[in-house]
């Protein structure tokens, strides 16, 4: 039905499914009691046809990944590490030796029995070099292979190469999710975890079903069965929503007019995501425009954030001011820095770049990059900058245009951990560090904070390390963005944390 349909309803005018008179958009998710079973069906973007099923890949089918696996540890709402597939872990003194002891009676989806020796081959398949796991980066800077072991049945034991107190944090991942031991070749299509779900069926880029696990340890989930469709244009995404096609939109934050659309028109609402969406603005490193830090902090001094985010998203959010942590999370430095378009001007002229042009790329994958990207070319044309629009299909962007051009906007969804946030995206040499940064400064200073037993210390240099991407990173943060997130009105207790919803709780009211 999808398939025959979806291209008509792309066509279709917003207006044309019953829409009401705008109404504000609510402050937060329904709740209540849903109704046992149901089918939920979900409209996601896919990548590209050559997303896997596994989640070690940088290609990761990222909405079925909570549904079928777990990892060995999760973060919760507030950012705290708690347990998941390991019930409990432990350090020594130095915190070099960490021991993680996992549930008794954990079964995959197959009937086999969760072991030991399931976590250290996924961990090891996390480290494999030809599987490119963007985690890698992260993880191979403390610990090898070898490094990872069995003790016992239910024993699992990391010896880092160097200290770090938050090591536990790092494996909360949405790469590190536990699959089968041996199961590397084939678990990108068939799925086989121990999640709350399993799967019934899977194409790359097309559409899928996952059905409730019976014997999941938490607890069956209220769902019967999820079916994805993969829809990669936003407006036929929406429209289907509109005409009762699909029950909630997936990893597509709605703009604010079609957000309010969707609150007006009968049967959908919109749930709001607090500072769910980090929103970027990296500098290539490595070009010729960028390669000189006075660029850098010139392209810095000539935006107020406050004011784009008014501009972009209304206000709804908070302003970055190139600070990549999200407010409220425990760590953050409290650091506006100047906006000063004149000083813009003079650190350009000492660079010799007066009439600094350059492209700023922009795409409609997510519905604010282009909003960002016209606010931001608006005000930095006042410190003489001239940032040309240039928008991209939506299909390459994330694989023909991210890391290749000088200039782009981008986005990450909030809920890494602090060191994971700072290591993932801006360690030298890591798989998701966009703007290609290279500092040894900042990892010397990330090396020495995971090494402090001292929480204190340890969130002080963290701190120090946010202050060198401030003043000289290549990576600009404007602002954070509440992720507006469509549905219908029968969806109940929807919740979004840590990359992935609440399969568990998640349900359809009748």
């Amino acid at each position: 039905m999808l398939g025959g349909s979806l291209g008509a309803l792309a066509a279709m005018s917003l207006s044309a499914c019953g829409v009401q008179a705008p109404m504000s958009i609510p402050q937060q998710a329904r709740t209540g009691t849903p109704s046992p079973g149901g089918t939920m069906r979900i409209a996601r973007p896919a990548a590209s046809a050559a997303e896997t099923l596994d989640s070690a890949s940088s290609l990761g089918a990222y909405e079925y990944l909570g549904a079928l696996f777990n990892r060995l540890v999760k973060m919760d709402e507030e950012g705290q590490t708690v347990p998941d597939l390991a019930d409990d872990w432990e350090s020594d003194a130095s915190a070099l030796v960490w021991t993680f002891h996992l549930r008794g009676g954990v079964r995959f989806h197959d009937g086999k029995e969760l072991t030991a020796e399931d976590v250290v081959y996924s961990i090891r398949h996390v480290l494999d070099p030809d599987v490119g796991s963007p985690q890698a980066g992260t993880l191979e800077s403390m610990f090898g292979p070898d490094d990872v072991t069995a003790v016992d049945k239910h024993t699992v034991r990391f010896s880092l190469q160097t200290a770090n107190a938050e090591f536990p944090s790092l494996l909360t991942s949405y790469h590190c999710y536990i699959i089968p031991e041996g199961s590397a070749a084939e678990i990108g299509r068939t799925g086989v975890g121990t999640g709350p779900f399993k799967l019934e069926s899977y194409t790359p880029a097309g559409a899928g079903v996952v059905v409730a696990n019976e014997d999941y340890f938490e607890g069956r989930p209220v769902l019967d069965r999820i079916e994805f469709y993969s829809i990669q244009d936003t407006t036929a995404r929406v429209n289907a929503l509109l005409a009762g096609q699909v029950d909630l939109i997936a990893q597509t934050n709605l703009d604010h007019p079609t957000a309010r659309v969707v609150t007006g028109t009968e049967g959908t609402t919109v749930a709001r995501m607090e500072n769910a969406q980090w929103y970027t603005i990296p500098m290539l490193y490595t070009s010729d425009e960028f390669s000189d830090v006075r660029v850098r902090q010139a392209m810095k001094h000539a935006y107020d954030p406050q004011s784009l985010l008014q501009t972009a998203l209304q206000g709804e959010g908070d302003a970055g001011w190139d600070n990549p942590v999200p407010p409220g999370l425990a760590g953050r430095l409290e650091h506006n820095r100047e906006y000063d378009p004149e000083r813009a001007k003079s650190l350009l002229a000492e660079a010799g770049m007066e009439g600094f042009s350059t492209r700023l790329y922009t795409s409609s994958y997510e519905a604010n990059l282009t909003p960002i990207a016209t606010a931001h070319a608006d005000q930095a044309a006042e410190a003489g900058i001239d940032l040309q629009i240039t928008n991209v299909s939506a299909d390459s962007y994330y694989t023909e245009t991210w890391m290749q051009v000088p200039l782009m906007v981008s986005y990450f969804a909030t809920g890494r951990p602090l060191d994971q946030l700072l290591n993932q995206i801006f360690r030298t040499g890591s798989g998701y560090n966009e703007s290609a940064w290279a500092n040894e400064d900042f990892d010397n200073l990330l090396d020495d904070a995971r090494a402090d037993v001292n929480e204190s210390s340890r969130m002080q240099k963290y701190m120090d390390a946010q202050q060198l991407i401030i003043d000289e990173s290549p990576h600009m943060t404007p602002i954070f963005g509440d992720r507006l997130v469509g549905l219908s009105e029968k969806v109940v207790n929807y919740r979004e944390f840590s990359f992935e919803f609440d399969y568990l709780n998640i349900g359809l009211e009748d």
